[in-house]
């Protein structure tokens, strides 16, 4: 069964947003123009609480996009975004969501980042979305969403991590930095992944 996995079409990614991705409000007619063509699709939430420890607001000095050592890892301080219950944390409301079966939260440990949709930063945690993909048999993944250097590529990667046949459909994405995703689509299709136009589903 063809799969769409929808990432983070929340207003803090999109323009005027905390953490806007430029142009990123550019993809929600495109998921809407091609949701019908898959057999089951599914949203990931960014979802953190107030004071989560990625936010720059909760380390005394620093700003955001300054970089410190978290619990062994380096994190990147973002500007809150993505609270639980907020405006900002609310998918687009032009995204048509009839089709979305499920939707899993991540970031919701205040202690951890989280921006992969299978698990968090450390790999200590499951959302869960790997285990309810393959309990429908799910083996073929297509990937939209925000941002594709950031929370798409970091679930692309463990997406084939378990094992998934990945796709990325690359006009129903927005790379918060341009430069960083074309490394990183040359990396991913040395992987395997296919990356495709939503004309080509």
């Amino acid at each position: 069964m063809k799969t769409l996995i929808i990432v983070d079409p929340q207003y803090d990614f999109m323009p005027g947003g905390a953490l806007e991705v430029k142009n990123g409000d550019e993809i929600v007619p495109v998921i809407n123009s091609i949701s019908d063509k898959f057999g089951l699709v599914v949203a990931t939430q960014d979802w953190h609480p107030s004071g989560h420890s990625s936010f720059a607001s909760s380390h005394e000095g620093k700003k955001p996009f300054d970089k410190i050592e978290w619990r062994g890892m380096e994190q990147i301080l973002w500007p809150d975004h993505c609270v639980q219950g907020s405006k900002g944390a609310a998918f687009h409301a032009d995204l048509e969501t009839n089709r979305v079966e499920a939707i899993f939260r991540k970031g919701m440990d205040p202690e951890i980042d989280s921006y992969s949709g299978f698990f968090d930063n450390g790999h200590e945690k499951s959302t869960g979305l790997s285990g309810y993909l393959k309990e429908k048999n799910v083996s073929e993944l297509y990937f939209a969403g925000l941002a594709a250097d950031i929370c798409v590529y970091f679930t692309l990667k463990d997406a084939l991590q378990e094992g998934f046949k990945v796709n990325l459909i690359e006009d129903a994405v927005r790379p918060l930095n341009a430069d960083d995703f074309e490394g990183q689509k040359n990396e991913l299709k040395t992987k395997g992944v296919q990356i495709l136009s939503s004309k080509d589903l």
